[in-house]
């Protein structure tokens, strides 16, 4: 089967957040899925099939299967555009997870509208906290993840988390996020329980981020940077009871997997 690596939420290769994607013709087996991804060993592998007018698509981690990933549904809709024959500039995708997924094109800019999370304030335990190298100022528990809120940016660059100890919290992932400043805001996102310590742009979490910063900013239109160490650059939209996540994609690779019962020619 074909498979495309993409770098998402970036306009040069080797920054970003790198994705696999895999067209396939029909759907295979959860279990070699989960191996493809396993294999891959980068934070998402996305897998879709045509179904009419519209494609499905699943998405890995190297441990498990994820409801939602950003950056892998940005990473699908480019190869669809580029070199997949896709010619509309809409695409709709459909997770059995996470609903309807569309991503238009608009030049060489992808946007995602997805569905903006549900969220709410936690108390600020040891047990949830214990994990970071400094006290947030407040805690929120989404539908698969928790936001932690600091004062500054710098405070986002210079946490090293334990890993072992966020990995005991039981959600997919925890999201780090302060005020920006040179952008509206900065985030981190840290998903050990999910097979990957520090994943380097989340298009996913800005369900959570986008609705959060733009009652604290009052404003729907927000520009945002992850500051991993490969750096993602989005901008974001609330759109009611959904977000706009904007972004630029590149091709890093291309090529042909192999199962155990097929050769190379």
């Amino acid at each position: 089967m074909k498979i495309y690596q993409i770098d998402a939420f970036t306009k040069e290769v080797f920054s970003g957040n790198p994705a696999a994607v895999c067209p396939l013709e029909e759907w295979i087996s959860s279990s070699i899925m989960q191996k493809i991804a396993a294999e891959n060993n980068l934070a998402e592998t996305a897998f879709y099939v045509k179904n009419g007018d519209m494609y499905e698509i699943r998405w890995f981690t190297p441990t498990v299967e994820v409801d939602l990933c950003g950056h892998a549904t940005l990473a699908a809709a480019y190869v669809l555009f580029n070199f997949e024959n896709h010619t509309d500039n809409l695409i709709q995708f459909y997770s059995e997870r996470s609903g309807n997924l569309t991503v238009t094109k608009e030049g060489d800019l992808l946007s995602l509208n997805f569905p903006a999370d549900e969220f709410e304030a936690i108390p600020l335990t040891p047990q949830i906290t214990e994990g970071l190298n400094i006290k947030p100022i407040q805690a929120f528990k989404g539908k698969t993840d928790y936001m932690f809120l600091f004062e500054k940016e710098e405070e986002i660059l210079n946490l090293t988390p334990n890993f072992e100890q966020l990995s005991k919290l039981a959600a997919r992932g925890i999201i780090v996020t302060a005020k920006g400043e040179t952008s509206d805001f900065v985030s981190r996102f840290f998903g050990p329980r999910s097979g990957i310590n520090e994943d380097p742009v989340t298009g996913s979490a800005h369900t959570t981020l986008i609705p959060f910063w733009a009652n604290e900013l009052n404003k729907t239109k927000l520009s945002a940077i992850q500051l991993s160490e490969r750096k993602g650059y989005l901008d974001c939209e609330l759109l009611r009871d959904r977000v706009r996540i904007s972004g630029y994609a590149i091709c890093y690779m291309m090529g042909t997997i192999f199962t155990a019962k097929e050769k190379p020619l």
